[in-house]
């Protein structure tokens, strides 16, 4: 599924470099249910953004997990720290565009907060998170993923956790944490996962990440850094049919936000 035009950043010597856009895979060190690593989300991410032409860099593994707080191995850096180092992520970048891969739910919202202060300084700067649909978290979905990606990971005490809508249950979680309201920190139901079905829904989220990169505005010549031409690519990020979207806007129909 990688890319050959893939080329890894820190694998490059600065005198290699070259491409106009970097890809930032945003992921997540928590807690996935008995049977998924804790760095599922990192995982994921890694693989779509290795599917793109583009310099790629190496993955941020700490996001906003708070939700997950009480379960063993689970690191968070929290929403603000996270804004912060999205920011100075961009702002130090030499290349004239940048754009977020990102596969955990509980980043969006910061997400969203970083590009929209990046581009009110004039960056060409996008976000990007699967609608893989299905269970919210450490469920059938995110289980065939891993299936497909890394099987030798996945365990086998594949337990049901709490299967009810997530929107029913966005109040609690939000107050009071995943294992408030699911004790093995699933949210959905792993069985009947596969690694067939987590191919098909790679192959899907892949198909629709490349056509997000080719519909972004090409870089505004030398002057795409700064100024008023680096604004040039915030006119195409603008509505649901046909364009990019910004970053967390309406979590990409809610799903961004759900998928905890």
């Amino acid at each position: 599924m990688a890319s050959p035009g893939a080329s890894a950043l820190d694998e490059s010597t600065t005198l290699e470099l070259s491409g106009d856009l970097l890809v930032i895979p945003l992921g997540a060190t928590e807690q996935h249910g008995p049977h998924l690593p804790l760095g599922t989300d990192t995982i994921i991410a890694t693989a779509l953004a290795a599917s793109l032409d583009a310099v790629v860099a190496p993955a941020l593994p700490f996001g906003s997990s708070g939700e997950h707080a009480g379960f063993a191995g689970t690191l968070s850096i929290g929403r603000e720290a996270l804004i912060r180092v999205l920011v100075e992520l961009v702002r130090s970048s030499s290349l004239p565009r940048t754009l977020f891969v990102n596969a955990h739910g509980g980043n969006a919202e910061p997400l969203a907060a970083a590009v929209r202060q990046l581009r009110d300084e004039g960056h060409a700067v996008w976000a990007w998170t699967p609608a893989f649909g299905g269970d919210a978290h450490a469920g059938r979905v995110e289980t065939s993923l891993l299936l497909a990606l890394a099987p030798a990971l996945v365990g086998e005490a594949r337990e049901p956790g709490n299967t009810e809508p997530l929107a029913a249950l966005m109040t609690r979680l939000r107050a009071e944490g995943v294992r408030a309201v699911a004790p093995n920190g699933v949210l959905g139901d792993p069985r009947g996962a596969s690694a067939e079905e987590g191919r098909a829904l790679l192959a899907a989220a892949t198909a629709e990440l490349r056509a997000f990169v080719a519909r972004l505005p090409e870089p505004a010549g030398e002057a795409a850094r700064g100024g008023e031409a680096a604004r040039g690519g915030e006119a195409a990020p603008a509505t649901r049919d046909g364009d990019p979207l910004p970053a967390g806007e309406a979590a990409r129909g809610g799903e961004a936000a759900a998928r905890a």
